[in-house]
This record gives C-alpha cells, sequence and structure tokens, in this order.
C-alpha cells in the first residue's frame, strides 16, 4: 500500500499557484504555475501521483485536505462525464482539462481517498503543503522550482499513516456514482482557465480581471448559492459555505447562530433579486461583501464578512441585513 499526501496552493487565488505530492523525503514531487487557482493545484497534485504511482503494482491511498478534489475524483466525474462535462445547470464544467485526465488515469486504479484537516500538524500534509506553496512562491519570485526527486523506482514505498487523517475515510471512486455540486468552485478570471506549465493546457484571458474584481466574482457567486433552493435545501451544504462562529443579525432584529441557522434551514418563498454594492478588504484573509437585496417591494442592504478557509476557498463568518424603510 502506498500512502501519500497531495496538496495545492496559490498565493492569491488566483494567482501564482503550486502542487505537491508527498510519500517520503524520497520520493515527492511539485509543479506548478505562473497563474493558477487553489483548485486547479489540488488536482493537479493528485493527477501527477496517479501517473508517478501507475507502475508500482500497489493499492494507493490518497491523504487531501481538499473536499473538492476528493469529490471530484470520488464523485462528480462520472455525472460530468455522461452530461458532456456539463453541470446541472447546463454551464461548462470548470478544470475541464485536468478532470478529463484524472478519468483516464484513475481507471482501473485501487485508489482511496481520505479526507485530513489542512494545517492541523499532519505530517504528511504539512510536507506537501510546504512543498506546494514552495513552487508558488518560487513562480511569484521567478526563482528555480524544486521539482523533488520523483517517484523512482521506488524500493520500498510503504509509509503507515500518522493516525490524524479525520473525516470521511476510504471514499473510493465508484462508476456508478452521479452526484454533482452546486459548490464547484469555478476560476474567477471566466470561462478561460489560467496558463499552466503544460502547453495548450489552459489559456489566459485577454484581459484578465484585477485580484480585486475576481474576488468579488467569487464571494458573489458563493453568496448567490448561501440562497438557492438547492443550499437551502442540504444543511450540509449550507456548512460548507458557514464559518465555525458564523452569527448573523437579520432585518428582522433576530440573532441567528451557525445552529440554528442549519437546524431552520429552508428554501426562500421569494427568490430574491441580487445586487452588488461592492467590496472591502479587511485583511489579506478578511473581506468585507455588500449587496443589496430586491424581493417586490421589500429592500435589504445586506453584508457578508468572508474569511478565507474551508472546502471552497472562504467562508461566511458574520452577516447583517438591514430594512430599508
Amino acid at each position: 500500500m502506498i500512502t501519500a499526501a497531495a496538496d495545492g496552493s496559490s498565493l492569491d487565488n488566483p494567482g501564482p499557484a503550486g502542487w505537491a505530492w508527498y510519500i517520503d523525503d524520497r520520493r515527492w514531487a511539485a509543479g506548478g504555475w505562473p497563474r493558477g487557482t487553489n483548485n486547479m493545484g489540488e488536482l493537479m497534485a493528485v493527477l501527477d501521483l496517479l501517473r508517478s504511482t501507475a507502475e508500482a503494482g500497489e493499492d494507493l491511498t490518497v491523504l487531501c485536505d481538499s473536499q473538492y478534489a476528493i469529490n471530484c475524483c470520488t464523485k462528480w466525474i462520472p455525472g460530468w462525464k455522461r452530461r458532456g462535462w456539463k453541470k446541472r445547470d447546463g454551464k461548462p464544467v470548470l478544470n475541464r482539462d485536468l478532470l478529463e485526465q484524472l478519468d483516464v488515469a484513475l481507471a482501473g486504479r485501487a485508489v482511496a481517498f481520505e479526507w485530513v484537516k489542512g494545517h492541523a500538524g499532519h505530517r504528511l500534509n504539512e510536507a506537501a503543503d510546504t512543498r506546494a506553496r514552495a513552487a508558488a512562491t518560487a513562480y511569484r519570485d521567478g526563482t528555480p522550482v524544486d521539482e523533488g526527486p520523483g517517484f523512482g523506482d521506488g524500493g520500498d514505498v510503504r509509509t503507515a499513516g500518522d493516525g490524524q487523517a479525520g473525516g470521511p475515510r476510504g471514499s473510493r471512486r465508484r462508476s456508478g456514482d452521479v452526484v454533482d455540486s452546486p459548490l464547484e468552485a469555478p476560476d474567477p478570471s471566466g470561462d478561460t482557465q489560467p496558463a499552466g506549465a503544460q502547453a495548450g493546457l489552459f489559456d489566459l484571458p485577454e484581459t484578465p480581471l484585477t485580484p480585486d474584481q475576481e474576488l468579488l466574482v467569487e464571494l458573489t457567486r458563493l453568496e448567490k448559492l448561501a440562497l438557492s433552493d438547492e443550499v437551502r435545501s442540504d444543511p450540509a451544504l449550507m456548512g460548507e459555505l458557514l464559518a465555525p462562529d458564523f452569527v448573523e443579525h437579520g432585518s428582522s432584529g433576530r440573532l441567528w447562530t451557525r445552529g440554528r441557522m442549519l437546524a431552520d434551514l429552508a428554501p426562500l418563498e421569494v427568490r430574491p433579486k441580487f445586487e452588488t454594492l461592492g467590496l472591502m478588504r479587511l485583511s489579506g484573509d478578511c473581506v468585507l461583501l455588500r449587496w443589496r437585496e430586491r424581493a417586490g417591494s421589500r429592500v435589504v442592504l445586506r453584508a457578508s464578512i468572508w474569511a478565507r478557509g474551508g472546502v471552497h476557498g472562504w467562508r461566511m463568518r458574520f452577516h447583517q441585513g438591514t430594512l430599508v424603510r
């Protein structure tokens, strides 16, 4: 059994990005792009690990701190492929090039995926994260990337897990799984994908958005998802968007904690119209999003504080609604 951690890193998401997988100090690899997303790094780390161990003839366990990467590999790819690489809303699946290559690399392999909490001291995850971030930093600084020794001819590649893997264990890809996620995190720059080291894999938009514009697009998307019937019908999906310490001061004057919000979750009676008003960076990892809600004659000014973290890169920590009289 081969046990390896795979991780991705993007300094500005999108921005200089890196990926890495790690088995031990003699068997690891890293790479990246001048411009990419965290999700690209997560997927590429798994893809390169699969390719590097293809001839090993052993079962593979991949440790990831990204539920997005795990769900892509174990649940979502078959359904997307069946629909012509389109989501249920008919929009193209993002990162399709990497996903198609993963579909090929996973075929016939005995691969298990385990979720581990990132930045929590897990030895293999920390080693992969350090190397992925180092690759992203090298692309940012224009310095050589340490690509690592690779898998090589291996010798004994069996490694024991640290006993720190949490969450759902042993998630395996099954050809019958057809599960889609409304929370698939896109590349905020639009339908095109960031430029990569592999020629023809990605194309940059002719006029790239500024980092703040890209972030505004991404957080607006997540905010709208929190209003959707699908998310508001599933506490697990809503829970992925809310930080553990989430609090809302509702427009009615009611105070909502995360637990109360999830317990009372239900689709909205009227889908509001969404008007983005602006974005303000409170710190590097904390952003205030302002928007206006219109539902019939009712108008509410809303403000949400989003902090970096979680499966999709950002989680809502605070929300306030102010009814316009």
